[in-house]
């Protein structure tokens, strides 16, 4: 049986896969079989890190508005400042809500204080019962 040479179309194949590993070290950007190894892996490192990026910029948001908020003694916690936010019904998520702890604390300081201040006002009412005379 005759030498079948594979001629443009595998060559088209391994220069378009060596494109993407490029900038990789040593062989894994020279040799087709660790090219395409490193490929896969790196695009499961890729899928993988872009969940863990999610996970990782929630947990920093948290501890940015739990210092600014135990620094001034505006509440006791992160989760009673959040607990108070739902109360409330203030749509403000947490990137928000770092975002105006570092650049503005000021302001943070006032949207806790009016929701101490709401809070205070409904249980007033809910305490105070109304009494006829008569009864």
């Amino acid at each position: 049986m005759t030498r079948i040479r594979r001629g443009y179309v595998a060559r088209k194949r391994r220069t378009k896969i060596s494109l993407f590993t490029s900038s990789f070290w040593g062989a894994h950007s020279r040799l087709t079989r660790t090219i395409t190894q490193q490929k896969i892996r790196a695009l499961v490192s890729a899928h993988r890190d872009r969940d863990r990026q999610k996970r990782d910029f929630r947990r920093l948001w948290i501890t940015r508005i739990n210092a600014v908020i135990r620094g001034k003694g505006v509440s006791n916690s992160y989760s009673g400042l959040i607990n108070d936010l739902y109360k409330s019904q203030l749509l403000l998520n947490r990137k928000i809500l770092a975002q105006i702890a570092i650049l503005n604390r000021n302001c943070l300081y006032m949207i806790s204080n009016e929701i101490i201040k709401e809070e205070d006002c409904k249980e007033s009412i809910g305490k105070t019962k109304m009494t006829f005379p008569g009864e």
